[in-house]
């Protein structure tokens, strides 16, 4: 039995998409491998948000590539989209499908198969698959069609992502999302995913009835930018309020990230209800309203600062996590100082911090007038101590407090899981039958300074 290891970089929407590439290739009797394990087949989901993003990338191809075993990799993503030729070069046994034709990943183990029976190897398959054109692709998919001027095609979707099993975790991941119509001046990803498009509302409550009739207690909403759901209508919280009503009341939902401009009340509104898990990643980047225009991100620091009031109100001291840039072009040490008394005056959990990387194909790449390195890296540092302490705050608040755990894995016979909350937690008092994915009531332990991970008991 040929192994295929999938490794994701970036978003938890690629997450979703590469849990969809496993399930397809477990469904045509491959063995799905963690990474570590050696592998037939490597498949990297790439990302272009950072340089570091893609050099970790490029880092882990030739890894896969310069195995014993000579195995095949094949490489897709957002990175693969923008810069194919470069991947390709890596080495000879990388095989690169960009992500205008991502969707069609789905069929490659049914491709792939079938070449092998006739005499392929897997390299020459996957090359092969690589270089069909989009009428081959399409005469692969079995799935609804159209009809143009009398000729019938399959219909090829960023949706056709719809895992039934998932690999890599132990909650589900269903995207319901794809593209950004905004263009931030620092990003590239826009350029990579497109125009946004939202899946029918219909078919987003079938999907998610299926996850929990499979007993799945969390399922995760992924997007690219999630809140342009349906940014014409309803919008997410629409999706929100109809999805809730479908749904049982033993299943969690978490989202996956919340651009704040089309944040709006319906949605907040929403997040009341107890199976919204009180977790939410907002991409800050700036809390400095000059840079925010400069950079053109359409909200406001004071439309900021009332989502997070809100999400406190709707919830019980929720963990607040953000996306911020340090050194974005022209960023002043007054605006940096701006941001900095944001996440402290709002309490934020976590910051993921990222120094400005000037990305190709966008309008920032050129700018002349960009923040000394050290200076941006300071401030960096500056953030991370911060994000630190913080985090060390919340965690002392939760103390005492019951809590919902999924349990993740079990290690040296100590298990690990999720809290709602979204800290990661060893769980004591674990009962002998529990297996992975199992939701447990928890209180969090009422000691624990200097611990890296906090404890949790099972409430008996």
């Amino acid at each position: 039995m040929m192994k295929i290891c999938v490794y994701t970089l970036g978003c938890r929407l690629n997450q979703c998409e590469s849990e969809a590439i496993a399930d397809a290739f477990a469904k045509r009797d491959f063995s799905v491998v963690p990474d570590g394990d050696p592998a037939d087949l490597y498949i990297v989901n790439t990302c272009t948000v950072t340089s570091k993003a893609e050099q970790k990338a490029r880092r882990m191809i030739r890894k896969y590539a310069c195995e014993p075993q000579s195995p095949t990799v094949v490489v897709t993503g957002c990175y693969a989209q923008l810069d194919s030729d470069e991947i390709a070069a890596l080495d000879g046994r990388v095989v690169v499908v960009p992500l205008d034709k991502k969707a069609n990943m789905l069929d490659l183990p049914e491709y792939a198969s079938a070449r092998l029976l006739e005499g392929f190897s897997l390299l020459e398959a996957c090359r092969a698959f690589a270089g069909l054109d989009g009428d081959a692709l399409a005469s692969l998919r079995v799935g609804p069609s159209v009809e143009d001027n009398g000729v019938k095609s399959t219909i090829i979707s960023p949706f056709d992502y719809d895992a039934a099993t998932f690999s890599y975790h132990c909650r589900a991941y269903l995207k319901i999302q794809d593209g950004c119509d905004n263009a931030c001046a620092f990003c590239r990803v826009h350029v990579a995913r497109g125009a946004a498009v939202s899946l029918d509302a219909a078919e987003v409550i079938r999907r998610a009835l299926a996850l929990e009739r499979q007993g799945f207690h969390e399922i995760v909403l992924t997007g690219v930018n999630l809140t342009m759901y349906d940014h014409r209508g309803d919008g997410l919280g629409g999706l929100l309020r109809h999805l809730l009503s479908a749904l049982g009341t033993d299943i969690r939902l978490r989202l996956s990230s919340l651009e704040p401009d089309h944040v709006d009340d319906l949605l907040l509104d929403q997040l009341a209800d107890p199976r919204m898990q009180p977790h939410f990643h907002v991409p800050v980047q700036s809390a400095s309203d000059a840079v925010l225009a400069r950079v053109n991100r359409r909200y406001s620091v004071e439309h900021l600062s009332y989502v997070i009031e809100r999400m406190r109100q709707v919830k019980d001291d929720p963990f607040i996590a953000a996306d911020v840039i340090t050194g974005l072009p022209a960023e002043g040490d007054a605006e940096f100082q701006e941001t900095y008394e944001f996440f402290v005056k709002n309490r934020f959990a976590q910051m993921h911090v990222f120094p400005f990387s000037p990305r190709p194909d966008t309008p920032l790449f050129h700018a002349k007038d960009r923040v000394p390195e050290s200076i941006r890296d300071d401030r960096a540092a500056a953030l991370r101590t911060l994000s630190n302490r913080l985090h060390d705050d919340y965690v002392r608040r939760q103390r005492g407090k019951r809590l919902e755990v999924i349990l993740e894995q079990r290690k040296k016979g100590a298990w690990y899981g999720l809290a709602g909350n979204y800290l990661k937690v060893r769980v004591l008092d674990v009962p002998p039958q529990a297996v992975a994915g199992d939701l447990l009531p928890v209180v969090m332990e009422p000691n624990g300074d200097g611990m890296v991970i906090p404890l949790v008991r099972v409430v008996k």
